[in-house]
């Protein structure tokens, strides 16, 4: 595992403990020599999170569509920053370029990034981890949700460990080194085939 994803807020949110947590994951990316993908913004959570990997001396690749470099929001100080054309692209740019993938609280943007990358887990089109820091309860409902997703039947038991979640960067990126993706090889039956 070289590369980590991060997908986050674009807003600093309601309490510091928000831009905390985003600086603690961004210097344990650091001082594990893993590099960030994140969205390439200076600002918000994302660039909170980009600015403690480069003061730790990490890699950081910020893939940012143009429309939004006009706008200049730009992080100005990154390891590279990859310009595309939509969001499309640089959800699959991020995709294709990260190892894992973690979610710091967020919006519909953060949520939308999240629930994408993890059906693609589920579909198997990805073997890599997928966690979300759980920062002041943040992710509670969400964990909620799932585990009621799986009781009601709308998602499998053998993808439920796919989410990883924890509440301090170092612990989900042990989780990380330590996962194992599970098989893909039958989709939800369809009760009219039965």
């Amino acid at each position: 595992m070289n590369k980590i994803a991060v997908f986050c807020g674009s807003s600093i949110g309601a309490s510091p403990v928000y831009k905390e947590a985003a600086q603690a994951l961004g210097s344990e990316l650091a001082r594990r020599g893993l590099s960030l993908v994140y969205g390439g913004s200076c600002v918000g959570l994302m660039g909170a999170v980009a600015d403690a990997v480069l003061e730790g001396g990490g890699q950081v690749i910020g893939v940012l569509p143009g429309f939004l470099q006009q706008r200049e929001i730009a992080h100005k100080g990154l390891t590279e920053l990859i310009v595309v054309d939509s969001m499309h692209e640089r959800k699959a740019k991020m995709a294709e370029l990260a190892d894992g993938f973690i979610s710091l609280p967020g919006g519909p943007g953060t949520m939308e990034e999240f629930f994408e990358i993890f059906t693609w887990a589920q579909l198997g089109l990805h073997k890599k981890p997928c966690g979300l820091l759980n920062v002041n309860g943040y992710y509670d409902s969400l964990a909620s949700l799932f585990d009621t997703m799986l009781s009601e039947q709308f998602m499998q038991e053998k993808h439920r460990p796919i989410l990883q979640i924890d509440t301090a960067p170092g612990s989900l990126l042990d989780r990380f080194a330590a996962y194992q993706s599970p098989s893909v090889t039958v989709y939800m039956k369809n009760e009219q085939q039965t």
